[in-house]
């Protein structure tokens, strides 16, 4: 089954982020609380009418509860699946079953972090370390360095075209108010940045941040009648086959070749649909892996797809249009702010970045090291 009876059962009514860059003296579950909450009120509601809560955090072992019980609420439905960076794509579809299903009527999906004030670095300790504690990895770093330069190795792709991946975040993040990282980025600067992780620069990673974001979630019927435009739901796929980076079956594509395929398949669109593009890109090796594996272009022609402003400002395909999370935020787990800025963008609500006629946009979230893959789409009332 495609799951296609799905498709259209629920919209993003409520959107919201906070802290977003650095948020000095506000604890992770502070700027997530202030996230939910004007999530809340964009989706003209009280938090009262929330009876579903779906959250994944680093900071909290049962973060359902610990939501619930920061912001009062009591829910007939939660779920605090943590596949990584990837939960809150995931999150999209379960809280759409559980809607349908007539399990809850409203559902909140939020994530906050103070990663950066709270003195955080780039570097998971969530990785299995059986495998690869040995040879004294940094990760998840490490991890990604070696999909790049296997990429590298059997394709031919190169530093500059993984620096052009960096290139087109900072265009889009100079469009962005909010976003962290700001200002003019050469290739030249790109490439002799420190190198963290051979190929990797520090340009070449995810930025370092506080943020929070949510959504909510109610059924089709119900969101024509909230104030909001309705963002509707309109497939997913998940996929997933290794932890550890050393048990990924190949370093150069990974799960979302399936999660892609389902999601598209539910959503009954191709990829020639799509108006917005956004994709995990905890590393520049993640955009060029992401867009082979959703089908932009064949295995091993990422780096030559993103050459020459391509995805950039201007170019023929939006990726990543807030910044990303190289230019715009980063904080510990990003999913949640693909999806925050698919649905600003389909509202017409992202100002100078705005994609013209944004009626379809793909998320593609990632978790642990190019581990667990998810995907979503979503749309205006123009495509249902």
């Amino acid at each position: 089954m495609s799951g296609r009876h799905l498709r259209g059962k629920s919209a993003i009514v409520g959107m919201a982020t906070a802290g977003m860059g650095e948020a000095p003296g506000f604890s992770a579950m502070e700027l997530l609380g202030q996230a939910a909450v004007s999530a809340v009120a964009d989706a003209g509601l009280a938090l009262q009418d929330i009876d579903a809560v779906f959250a994944a955090t680093s900071g909290h072992a049962f973060p359902t509860m610990s939501v619930v019980e920061y912001l009062g609420l009591r829910p007939r439905f939660f779920d605090g699946t943590n596949v990584g960076g990837s939960s809150f794509e995931m999150h999209l579809l379960q809280a759409t079953m559980a809607l349908e299903a007539g399990l809850c009527d409203a559902a909140l999906i939020c994530y906050g972090s103070n990663q950066r004030t709270a003195g955080g670095k780039l570097v998971s300790m969530s990785e299995p370390q059986w495998h690869e504690t040995p040879y004294h990895p940094r990760h998840p770093i490490t991890a990604y360095a070696l999909a790049a330069s296997r990429h590298m190795a059997q394709f031919g792709t190169t530093r500059e075209q993984l620096a052009d991946v960096a290139l087109a975040a900072r265009g889009w993040a100079n469009l962005n108010p909010q976003a962290f990282a700001r200002g003019p980025l050469t290739r030249d600067e790109v490439l002799s940045a420190r190198m963290i992780s051979d190929p990797l620069t520090k340009a070449d990673c995810c930025l370092v941040t506080d943020g929070a974001a949510a959504v909510v979630l109610t059924r089709a019927d119900r969101a024509r009648d909230l104030h909001e435009k309705p963002v509707y739901f309109l497939g997913a796929g998940v996929a997933n086959y290794h932890r550890s980076i050393v048990e990924m079956p190949d370093l150069t594509t990974t799960a979302a070749v399936d999660s892609g395929r389902r999601a598209f398949a539910m959503a009954g669109v191709d990829r020639a649909d799509l108006d917005l593009t956004m994709l995990y890109d905890a590393f520049t090796i993640n955009t060029i892996l992401f867009l082979e594996d959703l089908g932009f272009c064949p295995k091993g022609e990422g780096g030559r797809f993103v050459e020459d402003g391509r995805i950039a400002p201007g170019g023929e395909l939006a990726v990543n249009t807030n910044g990303g999370g190289l230019s715009c935020v980063h904080p510990g787990m990003y999913g949640l702010f693909l999806i925050a800025e698919a649905v600003a963008q389909i509202r017409g609500q992202t100002g100078k970045r705005q994609v013209q006629d944004c009626n379809l946009a793909l998320c593609h979230g990632n978790g642990g090291t190019l581990s667990s893959q998810c995907t979503a789409i979503l749309g205006s009332g123009a495509v249902l």
